[in-house]
């Protein structure tokens, strides 16, 4: 069945949002084609949340998604780049299934269960159906993967899997440090635009919500994953270690997302303004 976005239903949205992520060859509503949107998407588009970050609203209307993300040289959290991502296989062709996921990167084990506060987006292909996600922060996927359970699938980057959970559903994990380690939960029931709204509102305004006190920006590139957390930006080495640096001030931050991140962050006017709250207490 097809998706639930229409954000690239015309040939000229289509048009922008593969010029925007490189203009990867499209054969068709096929594999290899899916392989190469979801690398081009994931290298593009940054993951942050400084919209959530300075006090705007986060809109998931199709009009709104391609002004920010395609034309307006942003990123966007999960919600936002998978549903642009979705918009754009559906124009193509694919046959795509929204769904849902709890969170458990970085929990400990036995913790209660988390939201459906994550997206990601199911493709059924002539070789079976598979999975896309293009915005889960530092550890995007950048490859496509088999709905196929303990296999482990190699990507452009890290190996990634696919666990049966105890229950229902699956777990999908990453290998991170030479360990297979948990990102979330799903199943596969579809999701609509207003099950998203629901979560997309929360993380923007709840206070517990730690998309607002900090800044989260992530960026694959080639053997290495660049990743913002406040003042700290690590470059994440496929192969070798990480490095990181300590920014100094919200004008190097700044300049970090333009020039690392690739975000125009123009129309950000008071972005320095809240980026000097990180300093604040340091």
């Amino acid at each position: 069945m097809a998706g639930m976005s229409t954000a690239l239903a015309t040939d000229a949205r289509l048009a922008a949002y593969l010029d925007r992520i490189g203009n990867p060859e499209v054969t068709g509503p096929d594999l290899p084609t899916l392989r190469r949107i979801v690398a081009g998407h994931a290298r593009s588009i940054a993951f942050e949340n400084l919209d959530a970050f300075t006090g705007r609203e986060i809109a998931l209307d199709p009009d709104g998604l391609t002004a920010k993300l395609v034309h307006g040289g942003r990123g966007g959290w999960c919600f936002e780049q998978n549903l642009l991502l979705d918009g754009a296989l559906d124009a193509l062709g694919y046959a795509t299934t929204c769904l849902a996921a709890r969170v458990m990167w970085g929990r400990p084990a036995g913790a209660p269960p988390t939201p459906r506060s994550h997206m990601l987006v199911r493709v059924d292909l002539p070789e079976g159906p598979h999975l896309v996600d293009v915005g889960f922060g530092g550890l995007t996927l950048t490859g496509v993967l088999a709905l196929e359970p303990d296999v482990e699938q190699d990507t452009p980057h890290e190996p990634f899997r696919l666990v049966a959970a105890e229950r229902a559903g699956y777990v999908m994990q990453a290998r991170v440090g030479g360990e297979l380690r948990p990102l979330y939960w799903f199943d596969l029931t579809e999701q609509l635009l207003a099950d998203y709204e629901v979560s997309n509102w929360y993380l923007g305004h709840h206070p517990r919500s730690h998309f607002l006190s900090g800044i989260m920006v992530a960026r694959p590139e080639s053997g290495r994953r660049y990743a913002l957390g406040g003042t700290s930006l690590a470059v994440h080495h496929l192969d070798g270690p990480t490095e990181r640096r300590a920014l100094e001030s919200p004008a190097e931050i700044r300049e970090v997302l333009e020039e690392t991140f690739l975000i125009d962050t123009s129309g950000l006017p008071g972005l320095e303004t809240a980026l000097a709250r990180l300093f604040a207490n340091g």
